[in-house]
Parts: C-alpha cells; structure tokens; sequence
C-alpha cells in the first residue's frame, strides 16, 4: 500500500521548529496539483521535490535567511517543508519544475516520495483551512510543541483532521460484492466504502453502509488491516463481511454507478500496491476466507 515505503520510515514527530539544511525537500501545492521535476533518471515516472538548497538560488540571501518555515516531516534523514509560492516562477522556468495532478501519486516513484507529497498534501490543506479561528474569527498560531493550531484569543485548538471510515468486502462463498463509484473522478472497481457517524462503531457503520448502498444485510464482520489515505484526509479500516439472506442489489445510485457480484476467478481488477482496496479484492481473489 501507499504508505508502506520500507526500507524508509516516515518520521511525523512535529518536534521543536528547525531550519532546513541544503538538501531539505520544500513541497508546493496549488489546490490539488503539486510541483515536482520529472523523468529523473532517465524515468519519466520518477520524480524529485525542490531543496533548500535550489531555494536559496531562487532568493536573495537575507531573504532566505529571515524566511520562516513550516517543517512537516522527515522520511529517514530528509527533511520536508511547506513551499511558499513565490518561489515556485524560478522553479519551474528555470530548474524544470512542473505542476502535476495529485493523483499521480499512485503510479510515480520513489514510491517513499509519494506518499511524502500526498501526505504533504493533507497537511497544506489542514493549514489552509485553519488560518482563522472557527469560533471567534481571530488569526489562529501554530504551536511549537505538538502538530496544532490554536486561537490566542479564546484558546480553541485544532488538530489535523483524519475521518475515519471502512472498506467492505461482502462476501457470498466465492463472491465477492464489487461496484463503481457514481460521479466521481475515480472510474475502476472498488469495494463498497463509507465514513463512520457519529456515535457509531466501525462495525455499525459496515452494517448501515452495506445497506445504505445496495440494500444487504450482512453478518460476521472481520477487521482485515488499515491504511492511511491522505487523499481523502481518512483513516481506512478494512473488514470483510458474510452476505446474510437475499443476493439481490438495491443500488442507491446517488452513490453508485453498479455494483456487481464476481467469482474470486472473474474479478476485473490488476494488483497494484497502492491502496488497501485493491489488496482486499486481491486476497480474496487468492482465497481469503472469513
């Protein structure tokens, strides 16, 4: 999945602010685009974010010097930061830089490089959406000592945001329940999908999204694993679920396009080693069992 990078290790302790060294990454977004150079290696999937020490060519010296920083994270010993855009002119006219499409995360390399831009990405809209106090209006200040934004006024915090919600697998003996997604950008398969509610378990909101989407009961809910899944600020946890009673699809088409059942030997989908969706489709198409 996207998140496992090893031998690399993501490093998200937001610590004490430091400066950058020259070899630190800066990453830029522009809503959901994000700039990178290309084809490094001779690779045109392979990617590099800008460094500190491009930056500095970019800025006269006293500016570079008295910049303030927004550190995000490390992956092993490389530091990441959030760009500001007025730098991104000189590194795209001149070092090569172009915007790309958030979702181009799923198929570019190093893989450890993206996941830091998406999870990058997360983080960027987390700052965006908090600059100003949602309680009193005030400028809000990040705090130094833990990842957090807080009004200096009447003291309320915020917290990144990560929204928990389930991946589903219902199953029939060698069937699995597949569907497409209705308006959406995404167009392949998946597995039925949803955010937990308020006051829910992540049990109850299996059972309540299974019949919300296509009107089945199930039972013998099964966690399978989690992922983190900055694409959709959210917490993915996986279970698998036995069909209780009748076969037959009500599709809610507000959400879904179709939704189908497949013997483990039809399933339409390649593997790949993104996302925890795709793996779920994937050992049950090797013979997972509940």
């Amino acid at each position: 999945m996207i998140q496992d990078i090893a031998p690399h290790k993501l490093n998200n302790q937001y610590g004490q602010k430091k400066a950058p060294d020259a070899g630190s990454r800066f990453l830029y977004y522009d809503g959901r685009k994000v700039l990178v150079r290309k084809g490094i290696g001779g690779n045109e999937n392979q990617i590099a974010y800008p460094t500190y020490e491009e930056l500095k060519k970019c800025m006269p010296k006293d500016v570079a010097e008295d910049t303030e920083y927004t550190y995000l994270f490390a992956v092993d010993d490389k530091s990441y930061y959030l760009g500001k855009k007025e730098n991104v002119g000189i590194l795209s006219e001149q070092m090569g830089y172009e915007w790309i499409d958030h979702q181009e995360f799923r198929c570019v390399s190093p893989k450890y490089e993206a996941f830091a831009g998406i999870t990058g990405w997360q983080l960027a809209r987390w700052y965006q959406d908090h600059k100003f106090c949602g309680r009193c209006g005030n400028v809000m200040k990040p705090d130094h000592v833990e990842r957090m934004m807080q009004c200096p006024k009447c003291g309320l915090m915020e917290f990144p945001k990560i929204c928990p919600a389930v991946i589903i697998g219902v199953i029939d003996g060698d069937r699995i329940l597949m569907s497409k997604y209705a308006g959406r950008e995404y167009k392949k398969y998946a597995l039925l999908a949803g955010f937990t509610e308020i006051g829910e378990t992540l049990e109850e909101t299996v059972s309540r999204e299974v019949m919300e989407e296509v009107g089945l009961k199930v039972k013998n809910i099964t966690y399978y694993k989690n992922q983190p899944w900055a694409f959709s600020d959210t917490l993915l946890m996986g279970f698998f679920c036995e069909l209780d009673g009748s076969d037959q699809v009500k599709l809610d088409e507000n959400e879904l396009a179709l939704a189908e059942w497949f013997e483990r030997n039809q399933i339409p989908v390649e593997p790949d080693d993104i996302s925890l969706t795709n793996e779920m489709m994937m050992v049950f198409r090797d013979g997972y069992t509940i």
